[in-house]
């Protein structure tokens, strides 16, 4: 077995950070859908989650926003003139379109590829597909761009393959690492691939929320990885009814355990039963489940109990759940998150973040980071501009402060010095992170 290490990439939220109500299934997105943002606080809230990761002794990297608002895909559109006209005409004829190309939405990276370990691909790389995300007009258009983020962290191709992302069709639709959980005995060792769908691609769907990963996608990114032990249980349509739109908002794990809400899946009894078979002579996976009873599924999304970051910290033995705070103000989840770190099982400690301006739009800790199964060998070949320090938190955290809004209302995203402003954050970000020239639409053209 090589000794490895489990690196989070989080998403930094973009300036343009707004609640716009995109995202039908997400329930906090649709409640505060139309209230004035903080875009400032959220970048500083999620620079600071991801300092707390760093200083816990975990790898931690920083993926930069996309360029916001998307100008070239308004002028796929047939809009036209100067960047400021096309901005003004969108919003005044297709302000459904021009609030897509506005959206702030790459910031949860959770979303933003499906990743199979060196560990676990045939080849001994470690494999990135980035989502197409074709169930949101606005999330639809991260692919490209987030492909080039990736391509600029993991630059090594002898060690790392960052493919496209699969074709953008509905039969396909991939919603990246929010549907993934990887079991194992240690980060470095072989492990269980679990690739959670929601329908088949050709199945006739009524619900009142979209179903967003196929499981013909999830067929294919394993293929396409050459990914070990797969299994792919069924998402619960009840959760998803109930408003569950990743898998990810009620299912976490980390090393052998799964820790999950009972109406995780479509069939419990048949998932552990594939699990178990996927890990034999491997590892026994250990199964956490918490019933409806202990913890209602509104309570359950509405606290993102299970879009916590399970982790296990250098030198402890057992892991840490990184919650948000909404999880310590619901009664019902507070009360199952202590009694996790009361009981003899693999979760001994709690931790509380404050994300709040991320979760005011439907993303909790896990929806802001990529989990990256890396050995030293794979660690040192990123890209190092890339890894958070003290010191380039500080300098995002200025970076941050000079030039994103304290005060973002929907109407203000058509405000074309907006836009400028935006281009110029980006603009100075890429040399923070060592990106290069041209690394943006706008910095091409």
């Amino acid at each position: 077995m090589t000794s490895a290490v489990e690196a989070n990439a989080d998403g930094l939220i973009g300036p343009t950070h707004s609640y716009a109500g995109l995202s039908p299934g997400n329930l906090a997105s649709s409640l505060n859908a139309g209230e004035a943002s903080n875009p400032r606080a959220a970048v500083l809230q999620g620079l600071d989650k991801m300092k707390r990761l760093a200083d816990l002794g975990l790898p931690q990297f920083v993926l930069p926003p996309h360029e916001r608002p998307d100008i070239p895909f308004l002028r796929t559109l047939g809009f036209s003139g100067s960047d400021a006209a096309v901005l003004e005409a969108a919003w005044k004829t297709a302000p459904s379109f021009a609030a897509a190309a506005c959206s702030a939405s790459p910031m949860w990276a959770a979303n933003a590829a499906t990743v199979t370990p060196s560990a676990d691909a045939a080849d001994g790389r470690v494999h990135f597909t980035p989502a197409n995300l074709v169930t949101n007009l606005h999330r639809s258009l991260e692919h490209q761009q987030t492909k080039r983020a990736l391509d600029a962290l993991f630059p090594d191709p002898a060690r790392f393959a960052v493919h496209d992302a699969l074709p953008s069709v509905g039969h396909l639709a991939d919603e990246g690492a929010a549907n993934h959980v990887r079991l194992c005995a240690d980060h470095g060792a072989p492990g269980v691939n679990i690739l959670v769908w929601g329908r088949e691609a050709y199945e006739p769907w009524s619900g009142a929320y979209p179903a967003r990963q196929t499981r013909e996608a999830s067929e294919a990114l394993a293929r396409r990885h050459v990914a070990a032990r797969p299994v792919f249980p069924r998402q619960s349509k009840a959760a998803i009814a109930g408003g569950t739109f990743h898998n990810d908002v009620v299912c976490v794990g980390a090393l052998e355990t799964l820790f999950f809400h009972e109406l995780a899946f479509e069939d419990t009894e048949a998932t552990k039963a594939s699990v178990r078979a996927a890990a034999l002579g491997l590892f026994e996976p250990v199964f956490i489940e918490v019933s409806s009873a202990d913890l209602p599924l509104a309570d359950a999304i509405s606290s993102y109990l299970f879009n916590s970051m399970l982790v296990r910290i250098p030198g402890e033995d057992r892991l840490t759940l990184i919650c948000p705070t909404e999880t310590r103000d619901n009664p019902r989840s507070h009360a199952v998150a202590e009694r996790l770190a009361t009981s003899n099982g693999p979760i001994g400690k709690i931790e509380y973040v404050d994300v709040r301006q991320s979760m005011r739009n439907g993303g909790g800790p896990a929806c802001l980071r990529l989990r990256v199964v890396l050995t030293e060998a794979e660690l040192a070949a990123t890209n190092p501009a890339m890894r958070l320090t003290d010191d380039l938190h500080s300098r995002l955290s200025a970076w941050a402060a000079a030039h994103y809004r304290d005060h973002l209302a929907p109407a203000d995203l058509a405000d074309p010095f907006l836009l400028d402003e935006s281009r110029s954050a980006l603009d100075e970000l890429t040399g923070l992170l060592g990106l290069g020239g041209g690394f943006y639409p706008f910095q091409r053209s």
